[in-house]
């Protein structure tokens, strides 16, 4: 990689398939000095055009079986015998350099880049390693895409303990039978997932195992969920943490009849638990959370004034250049230490272990033309799943899930797009979203549908199960 020039400050966007090359793709990037930038192929090809292009790439490192042109980066095919154009490099990496960027969703309708450093990576994998712990006879059963910041604990922590790392093919993962039987037939000793991935495998008739590490993340873990996995499996952890301050910040081991919270932090890390005034909140009082310690990301890429708002000065330490991060989530720390998740202070959400910004989704309508207002809410009903209900003007063709696809990873898009005349409003003349998330489909339409060809349940697969998370419960 040197000699293409990768080094200190160059990122690298990594555009490979799920198979044995792309761990050996993402540790040669690091061990050149780069930052490398994860890139699913199975994303829409505007959406990775715009992550490569804002994350101003040095290079593509891709396989001759991925057709894609991303910006202005040279391509460098990992299977090709050639060498690299050969450039000059800027030099090897310290612990305070980008050692990935990593796109989340964003809240104004294009994703954000996380710059986590070497620094915060090594301090959170030594924390795993030693707790909830991983040792050379381990084997962990990898199910995430690499976009999704926690597949760094699946790649990196066996390598670094001389374990073994598994990795299961994308669309294994997602279906719920075929993890099952990929999760039997495996020898692992610790699997990392999200609370919809373990709820699927046991609706698929998976027992558990007694020699199995469940690692559970992503999303809030169900009660009832936790006391299953905690029952049928050796150990269960309930992990928390945003991709700005690296993959988890906090851990709780759970045991029978225990209360289900985010834990404790992990090493070098600090929780607050601050007041509207930015006072520590009392034991027992709901406030918000914000993270500081050696695991906080170095900002957004290009984005000062948003990493100025969400990365604040740490007044908790004598070091003035110390950083927290706010990460919007409401929680309370209870008397024995422990933190307890609350729910979210804005319209961010948690769907099937995956951040979502609603504001993204809404931005994503709103360029299609004809529509004139769009909201996005989640439905708790059932299985939770996002409806999308906008104004249409007249004439113009209703919005389709294929629109939508060529610029949202299939996660984001809305399980069933409903059409209405107009949107609720509450007393203050705000857009009541509690109206469009409670009512029911056929009780929406009644009292603000259209009706007709804008009234179109969205193509959704009957099984849309997204590997895993990207940032906070």
């Amino acid at each position: 990689m040197r000699p293409a020039g990768v080094g200190r400050g160059r990122r690298v966007g990594v555009l490979l398939p799920r198979d044995v090359l792309l761990p050996v793709a993402l540790l040669a990037v690091q061990a050149a000095g780069g930052a490398y930038v994860p890139l699913d192929p199975t994303y829409p090809s505007e959406r990775l055009r715009y992550m490569a292009e804002d994350a101003g790439l040095h290079l593509m490192l891709t396989h001759s079986s991925i057709d894609a042109d991303y910006g202005d980066a040279a391509r460098l095919l990992i299977d090709a015998d050639e060498a690299p154009p050969q450039r000059p490099s800027p030099g090897m990496a310290g612990p305070e350099d980008d050692a990935y960027v990593l796109y989340t969703s964003g809240s104004t309708g294009r994703p954000k880049g996380v710059r986590v450093p070497h620094r915060a990576l090594t301090n959170f994998l030594s924390s795993m390693a030693r707790e909830p712990g991983f040792g050379p006879g381990d084997t962990l059963l990898a199910l995430t895409t690499v976009c999704f910041d926690i597949s760094g604990l699946e790649l990196y922590l066996p390598l670094i303990c001389g374990g073994t790392v598994e990795l299961v093919a994308a669309e294994v993962a997602r279906d719920g039978l075929r993890l099952r039987e990929a999760i039997e037939a495996s020898e692992a000793t610790v699997i990392q997932a999200t609370p919809t991935t373990w709820r699927m495998v046991e609706a698929a008739g998976w027992p558990g195992s007694p020699t199995l590490k469940v690692l559970c993340g992503g999303e809030a873990l169900p009660a009832d969920l936790a006391a299953t996995l905690v029952a049928r499996n050796a150990q269960v952890w309930n992990l928390y943490g945003p991709t700005e301050t690296t993959i988890w910040s906090s851990l709780a081991r759970l045991r029978a009849g225990d209360r289900v919270t985010i834990g404790e932090s992990i090493a070098n890390t600090a929780l607050y638990v601050l007041d509207s005034a930015g006072a520590l909140a009392p034991i027992g009082v709901v406030g918000e959370l914000y993270i500081g310690g050696h695991g906080v990301a170095r900002g957004y890429l290009g984005r000062p004034q948003l990493s100025a708002e969400r990365f604040v000065v740490d007044p908790f330490v004598d070091d003035p250049t110390a950083r927290m991060y706010r990460t919007g989530d409401l929680v309370r720390r209870l008397a024995d230490g422990r933190v307890e998740y609350i729910g979210r202070k804005d319209a961010q959400v948690k769907l099937r272990g995956h951040r979502i910004e609603l504001g993204e989704i809404e931005a994503s309508l709103l360029r299609l033309d004809g529509v004139r207002e769009a909201v996005v809410v989640v439905r708790e009903h059932g299985s939770p799943s996002l409806r999308a209900c906008y104004v249409l003007a007249e004439g113009a063709a209703a919005p389709r899930r294929e629109q939508l696809a060529a610029w949202l990873p299939d996660y984001m898009i809305p399980d069933s797009l409903v059409r209405v005349h107009s949107l609720p409003r509450t007393l203050n003349d705000k857009v009541d979203r509690r109206t469009l998330a409670t009512l029911s489909r056929a009780q929406l339409l009644a009292r603000f549908g259209e009706g007709g060809e804008g009234d179109e349940l969205a193509a959704a697969p009957s099984v849309r199960e997204p590997e895993l998370r990207d940032g906070p419960l």
